[in-house]
């Protein structure tokens, strides 16, 4: 049950930090206003929140795993939301990302 629920907050947490992100984007980029901008900020502060509640609790090791996972998560996201197309090296790199997810969240460790 701890690495189903690890994996659904890296996917909450991705969610609400890339749809942040992008939201922000929006608001500035394609100027859409103040309204987006400030959904994107509310967005980006509750991905901070779902970062605190992963079961391990070594920041460094939480954060240094959610980037492969932000890697992965802003590829699927572009092609779900903009139309992007990842080609061969973009998914192999966010294939090792996840890999790498892996071994630093999951890999066997002394108690």
């Amino acid at each position: 049950m701890t690495l189903t629920r690890s994996i659904l907050l890296f996917a909450a947490a991705a969610l609400f930090e890339i749809g942040g992100a992008w939201l922000v984007w929006q608001g500035v980029r394609e100027h859409r206003g103040w309204i987006w901008i400030g959904a994107g900020v509310v967005a980006l502060g509750l991905y901070g929140f779902f970062a605190t509640l992963q079961p391990d609790a070594n920041f460094g090791r939480i954060l240094a795993a959610y980037g492969g996972v932000f890697v992965a998560g802003s590829l699927v996201w572009g092609m779900v939301v903009d139309g992007f197309r990842p080609d061969r090296w973009d998914v192999t790199g966010a294939l090792i990302c996840l890999v790498g997810v892996a071994v630093i969240m999951y890999a066997p460790r002394p108690a």
